[in-house]
C-alpha cells in the first residue's frame, strides 16, 4: 500500500457529501497526518532528541457549528456516536475514543477559548495501534476543526501542547510531545529534527531515491495500559537517584554515558538500562542528523540497527514479531537499515529502502514473515508528508 496524495480529493469529496446528507450544511474539513519516527524512541519525554518524519495517512474531520452547547460527533470507525456537552466535559480517563475529542475540548476550553457546538464526522486512515500516531493525529484535527466551528485560534505550538495535554490528563498516557509536534509541524520530503527541551526543529532532506516502508506487524498495544508509563517512571527514578551526584540534572538529556557508567552501582539494574537507552539514542539522533545532512544513508541505516538493539535489550519495548520483521528486512538488498518504530510492545517497523529495492523488498517482507508467523503484514510505502491543515483542493 502506498501513502500517496492522489486518493485525498476522493476521499474529501465524499466525506464532504456524506455530511452534507447527514447535516444540511456543507463543512469546511481538516486533517492531520501520522508519523513514523526514523530514530530517537522514548527520548522526546527526557528532554532529548528526535527524528520523525509525518506521513501520508490522515485523520480527517468534517465539521458545522450548531447552535447549542453540544458536540454530536461521529466517526466512521466506530459504531457509537458521541454527545458531549460542553459544560459537562471533566473526569478520568473512560479508556474509549471518546476520551481524545473530550479531552481536546477540556484542555481548549481551560486554555480560555470559549468553544461552540459543532457537528462532526471523523474519518480516520492511520492505523490504529501500530504506533504510528493515530491518537496525535485525531487529536489535532479535532482541534482545528473545534476552533474553526468557534472561530477562533491558537498558535500552533500552543496546539502542540494543548494536544499533548489532552492526551495526559484525558487519555492516561503520558506521552511525550514528538507526536503532536510532528503531526503540526511536518514537512513534505522532510524529517524533523526536533530538541524536545526547546522545542527547535530542524528540517532535514530524505533523497528522493530512498522511501520510508513501514511494515505493521499486527500485533497491537495500547500505551495506556501502563508499560509506557512504567518506563517514563524508570526514566524518572533514574534521573531522582543522579541528580544526587551529577550537577545540573534535569532530565537524561543532560546525563553523559560516563556519568552513568560512573554511577551504575547507585542505580536498580532495569533503570540503569533504561538510562542507558535514552541517553545512548540521544547521540544516535544526534548522528543520524549528521548522517542525512551529509546524505551518508548507510551511515544512517548502521544507526538505525543499533537503535533497534537497544529498544530491544535495554528498553525492553520490542516483541518476537518485530525483531522478526527487522531481521527480514535486515537481509533484503538495498535496505539502509531497519528499526521498530512507536512506543513498543506491538505495532511497526521503519525500514529506509532503495526506491528500486522496494517492491523486490515487499515481496521477501510478506513472504518470509508470513511463513514465520501466519500473519499477513500490511506494507505502506512512504514519503514524507506536509502537517496538519484545512483541506482546500475543493473550495
Amino acid at each position: 500500500m502506498s501513502c500517496a496524495p492522489d486518493t485525498y480529493d476522493s476521499t474529501a469529496g465524499s466525506l464532504a457529501y456524506h455530511f452534507q446528507q447527514d447535516f444540511g450544511t456543507p463543512p469546511r474539513i481538516f486533517r492531520a497526518p501520522g508519523r513514523v519516527n526514523l530514530i530517537g524512541e522514548h527520548t522526546d519525554y527526557n528532554d532529548g532528541f528526535v527524528m520523525p518524519a509525518a506521513i501520508g495517512f490522515y485523520t480527517w474531520v468534517a465539521v458545522s457549528p450548531r447552535a447549542d452547547r453540544k458536540l454530536h460527533v461521529r466517526s466512521e470507525e466506530f459504531p457509537e456516536t458521541l454527545d458531549l456537552a460542553l459544560d459537562e466535559l471533566a473526569g478520568p480517563p473512560q479508556h474509549q475514543w471518546s476520551d481524545f475529542v473530550r479531552g481536546v475540548a477540556a484542555v481548549l476550553q481551560a486554555r480560555g477559548k470559549q468553544l461552540a457546538g459543532a457537528n462532526l464526522i471523523i474519518e480516520g486512515q492511520v492505523p490504529m495501534g501500530a504506533g504510528l500516531s493515530s491518537s496525535a493525529s485525531l487529536e489535532v484535527a479535532i482541534a482545528l476543526a473545534l476552533l474553526s466551528a468557534a472561530r477562533t485560534e491558537v498558535p500552533s505550538l500552543d496546539l502542540v501542547k494543548i494536544c499533548q495535554r489532552a492526551e495526559h490528563e484525558y487519555v492516561g498516557t503520558r506521552c511525550g510531545i514528538m507526536d503532536q509536534f510532528i503531526a503540526v509541524f511536518g514537512q513534505s520530503g522532510h524529517a524533523l529534527m526536533i530538541d524536545c527541551r526547546t522545542l527547535q526543529s530542524e528540517g532535514l532532506n530524505i533523497p528522493p531515491d530512498a522511501r520510508l516502508v513501514i511494515c505493521n506487524s499486527m500485533v497491537k498495544h495500547n500505551h495506556a495500559a501502563g508499560e509506557y508509563n512504567r518506563r517514563r517512571a524508570d526514566c524518572e527514578t533514574g534521573v531522582s537517584i543522579l541528580r544526587q551526584s551529577v550537577a545540573n540534572v534535569k532530565a537524561l538529556r543532560d546525563v553523559t554515558l560516563a556519568d552513568l557508567e560512573a554511577h551504575r552501582r547507585e542505580l536498580p539494574e532495569v533503570v540503569y538500562r533504561r538510562c542507558r537507552h535514552v541517553i545512548s539514542e540521544n547521540q544516535r539522533v544526534l548522528d543520524a542528523a549528521g548522517a542525512l545532512r551529509s546524505g551518508d544513508l548507510d551511515r544512517f541505516g548502521q544507526l538505525m540497527r543499533e537503535s533497534h538493539r537497544s529498544m530491544r535489550d535495554d528498553y525492553e519495548i520490542s516483541c518476537p514479531e518485530l525483531d522478526l520483521l527487522v531481521d527480514i528486512a535486515s537481509g533484503c538488498d538495498g535496505v539502509y537499515g531497519s528499526r521498530m518504530t512507536g512506543g513498543g510492545f506491538g505495532g511497526c517497523t521503519i525500514s529506509l529502502v532503495r526506491s528500486q529495492a522496494v517492491k523486490e523488498f515487499q515481496k521477501t517482507i510478506s513472504k518470509k514473515y508470513k511463513d514465520a508467523t501466519g500473519i499477513e503484514a500490511p506494507i505502506y510505502v512512504c514519503s514524507a508528508a506536509q502537517g496538519a491543515a484545512e483541506w482546500t483542493s475543493l473550495k
